[in-house]
């Protein structure tokens, strides 16, 4: 049994406290007693909200699309600001998130895969990232970023562009700032992504026999910028985008498309005709057998 399926298989009883756990639970903290304290804002639901997309775009744009999948290409300059704005959303460092990814993509619902729900609903939403077996990059999956000093210092030290913007937003706007800004936006960034893990692959219409448990999800798309699209990422998990269709909505693409309009980024993957018809053919009779 790998350290993987070990720590699934323990499941809730291998959750344990160090400084990164005791991190995460001072945010929800600050969240929860911030608002107990300041009392309920609309104000300050706003503020969450609209710093919630951007961080959102970090997340499913920076840590997925790019040091994930390797969706497009950039300069090493603008690569280094990417991965300083993805760690602001405090899911750790690029390098870390995208090694723990391409196991995923690799082993997807399949013995090792670390965040699969098979292991269990909350496990796979949330209970992975608690426990001691994910501490540490592996940097063996991502020796292709991982040849980068500065990414991995960033990596290291992935905490500092998160004390970064709570001062700021400290500074700017008081507790206030901090607590709706910073500490609600944060929360809310981490169970849009978690849903992914776990929602992702249990709700929603199958379009492709991808030999795991992904599903297309337009609910999850509108909340996560695209990344609700599942079934058609884990299909093709090269491409930009993610929504194969006109109709579906993904954001996080648009976005890209626009950063290349401006020359920040280019060679955005798409999504070939015969990848995306390919359900029309062989694989619409394997998910009837499903």
């Amino acid at each position: 049994m790998t350290t993987v399926d070990a720590a699934c298989a323990k499941g809730w009883r291998h959750i344990y406290f160090n400084a990164n756990t005791f991190r995460y639970w001072g945010v929800y903290m600050l969240a929860i007693v911030g608002i107990a304290v300041l009392g309920w804002s609309w104000l300050g639901l706003a503020l969450a909200l609209v710093l919630y997309v951007p961080r959102v775009f970090f997340i499913t744009g920076v840590y997925h699309r790019y040091f994930s999948h390797r969706s497009y290409k950039t300069s090493r300059w603008f690569q280094l600001v990417l991965a300083i704005c993805a760690q602001t959303t405090m899911q750790r460092g690029v390098l870390y998130w995208a090694a723990n990814h391409r196991l995923h993509h690799k082993l997807s619902d399949q013995p090792g895969d670390p965040h699969s729900p098979r292991s269990g609903f909350w496990w796979a939403h949330l209970g992975w990232i608690l426990s001691g077996d994910f501490e540490g990059a592996d940097y063996a999956r991502i020796k292709d970023f991982a040849c980068f000093p500065e990414l991995r210092w960033l990596d290291s030290w992935w905490w500092t562009p998160v004390v970064a913007v709570a001062a700021a937003l400290f500074v700017a706007g008081g507790w206030f700032a901090l607590v709706w800004g910073f500490a609600v936006s944060t929360v809310l960034c981490w169970h849009a992504t978690y849903a992914i893990n776990s929602l992702g692959h249990q709700w929603g219409t199958r379009r492709y026999a991808t030999g795991d448990d992904s599903r297309n999800n337009p609910v999850l798309a509108v909340i996560m910028m695209g990344e609700g699209w599942h079934n058609n990422h884990h299909h093709y998990p090269v491409a930009a985008r993610q929504g194969f269709y006109w109709w579906e909505i993904d954001c996080t693409y648009y976005v890209l498309r626009a950063l290349a309009a401006v020359g920040l980024i280019w060679d955005l993957r798409g999504v070939p005709d015969h990848i995306r018809k390919r359900w029309r053919g062989d694989d619409r009779a394997a998910l009837a057998l499903k």
